[in-house]
């Protein structure tokens, strides 16, 4: 336990190194490149929502990662929808790549859990990836799109994130 304990830690550590690399490079990125990086970020959630959905038998966990998998799907169509409008190909960048290079780690070791280590390994990166993306949305992403559609898209799907971070905390909390 003390060991999953410590991923954990690090896992969440390395999402917030993440997000100050997204704070370090704010002046540098434009609404492409955010628009990949929320677009990312979505993607990450879905999978490992679909992820919960194969490997959880818990009710609670389920439920929480159908409303991801839902949620993300539906904030990812409506980026896609207004990139198009908008004409502009999300660009990938350094924030984006970390991101899924992190997410692909977390899945490995997700996937190799099971019952009641999965389900609360899930839920505590759950809450720690959330904490990431909507501090990233609030002090970075936000502030610095200069499209109001894409700006307004952003904080939409910030109040959509942080209802998830609280769901999240609240299973997390009753896994213990």
């Amino acid at each position: 336990m003390t060991r999953l304990k410590t991923t954990i830690a690090l896992v969440a550590a390395a999402m917030l190194a993440g997000a100050g690399a997204a704070n370090a490079q704010a002046a540098k990125i434009n609404d492409a490149q955010i628009a990949h990086i929320a677009y990312t970020a979505g993607v990450i959630d879905v999978e490992a929502g679909q992820l919960a959905l194969k490997k959880s038998k818990t009710k609670a966990v389920r439920d929480f990662a159908e409303n991801m998998v839902r949620d993300h799907k539906a904030v990812n169509d409506k980026a896609l929808a207004l990139v198009k409008k908008l004409k502009v190909t999300p660009q990938d960048n350094d924030t984006s790549k970390a991101l899924a290079k992190q997410a692909a780690a977390k899945k490995a070791e997700l996937s190799k859990l099971s019952g009641a280590a999965f389900d609360k390994a899930y839920a505590a990166n759950e809450v720690a990836f959330h904490k990431t993306v909507n501090g990233a949305l609030e002090k970075t992403l936000i502030p610095s799109a200069q499209n109001a559609e894409l700006k307004s898209l952003l904080e939409t799907g910030l109040k959509i994130f942080q209802g998830h971070e609280q769901h999240a905390e609240h299973v997390a909390a009753s896994l213990k």
